[in-house]
């Protein structure tokens, strides 16, 4: 549990150095299954399975899917179970799913392994880094939170270089393999070194039975609040997807998205540092009002200005606010639905965010399709956040309220 001594950045690692490495090693590892990691390797993978890239890419929408809705099983298990145990298990079905994916000579196991690394890694060890700092803190969770959500951008930030070296006089399994490795080695010191905390009590009810606790879906305030929190991750999945399209349109180059995709990654650290501070500072409730608008200006910019410099600035400013995202949302479903709950509500999140972004590429390119600039798509984009904060406002102020009881 956080220490009230703990009121800075500098004093938080020293005093909880250990929960917060947990979490932030998840996050990092995370990214084994993010797609940009994968994409790396996709014609690879693809030509070792002998599938087309067509095949590749509707395999790969369909394991996403289904990762959405086993992350709403297994999410919601770390409400009960040991933190130690629920990352162990994980960690297992995470490397399985590499050995599976990197030595199987057959497509069936194969195709299991992309899964368990897409649901492991994308899904559960995400998962399991942000609930974990989410609920153990109870002060400085807000810079907790952003923190940990650290080892996401630093994975894209470093893994892509590292491989782009390594892939001249390695294979791509044996990348993978160095790869999990050391990932694995990390691990082994966090479980045998790290303090981990108890399993969270179970609660039952008078006949004992275990209460599972809230079904966010049948409240009307997470049908309020879900817009607003998967506007990021829709928006830069249609951005990230269709690149080539937009750097046409906007006549920029690609050499400029890629410096953008850069910026973004550096963009998220004071983004999460300063979010995760100022929701600590201010509360919530203000940041959740917040922390999209350097992204909608970013693309007002980037429509009004176009080329490289407008990719430049849309980019930083989706990576300040991704950054703060983290800090804030997490925060935002405590305050709603108690930090004992947060695995079982955090799963249907991201079960959420996997399904909306699987969902987004097919409507962005049935749009690109039909002659719809990226002009356009991106005003679209602003027109979406804009109505999901206009719905989140009644929940918003829920947590305000809630908040400000607490602090009195």
């Amino acid at each position: 549990m956080s220490s009230p001594q703990a009121n800075n950045y500098f004093s938080l690692i020293r005093n909880q150095f250990g929960l917060l490495a947990i979490g932030f090693v998840a996050l990092f590892t995370g990214n084994l299954g993010q797609s940009f990691f994968i994409g790396l390797f996709q014609a690879d993978i693809a030509n070792s399975l002998n599938l087309s890239t067509g095949e590749f890419g509707a395999v790969y929408a369909a394991l996403t899917m289904a990762s959405g809705f086993l992350v709403l099983h297994y999410g919601q298990k770390l409400d009960w179970i040991a933190p130690r145990r629920y990352a162990l298990l994980v960690l297992t079905a995470l490397l399985s799913g590499v050995i599976l994916l990197t030595t199987s000579p057959w497509l069936i196991p194969a195709v299991i392994g992309l899964g368990l690394v897409r649901l492991c890694g994308q899904g559960l060890m995400t998962h399991f880094g942000s609930t974990l700092a989410g609920r153990e803190f109870t002060i400085n969770r807000g810079r907790a939170l952003g923190l940990v959500s650290l080892g996401m951008p630093l994975g894209e930030i470093i893994l892509a270089p590292i491989i782009a070296l390594l892939i001249g006089w390695l294979s791509w399994q044996q990348i993978w393999w160095a790869v999990a490795a050391v990932i694995f080695l990390i691990w082994l010191l966090l479980l045998f070194m790290a303090p981990w905390p108890e399993a969270p009590e179970i609660k039952r009810d008078s006949s004992g039975n275990k209460i599972k606790g809230p079904n966010p879906m049948l409240e009307k305030r997470f049908w309020l609040i879900i817009p607003l929190t998967m506007a990021l991750p829709v928006t830069l999945t249609g951005i990230f997807i269709f690149q080539a399209q937009m750097t046409m349109d906007l006549n920029a180059s690609t050499t400029a998205y890629a410096l953008g995709l850069t910026a973004m990654g550096i963009a998220r650290f004071p983004g999460s540092l300063l979010g995760g501070r100022w929701v600590d500072e201010w509360g919530v409730a203000l940041l959740a009002r917040l922390y999209l608008i350097p992204f909608a200006l970013s693309i007002i910019l980037a429509v009004l200005i176009g080329g490289n410099a407008g990719i430049l600035i849309l980019m930083i400013g989706a990576g300040i606010s991704l950054g703060m995202s983290s800090p804030v949302v997490d925060s935002l479903l405590v305050v709603l639905w108690g930090r004992e709950h947060l695995g079982r509500v955090r799963s249907v999140k991201s079960a959420f965010m996997v399904f909306s972004t699987g969902l987004a590429p097919a409507v962005l390119g049935f749009l690109i399709d039909g002659g719809v600039q990226f002009e356009a798509i991106l005003m679209g984009m602003l027109v979406f956040m804009v109505i999901g904060w206009c719905l989140a406002l009644a929940p918003i102020r829920e947590a305000e309220k809630a908040f400000s009881d607490a602090a009195n």
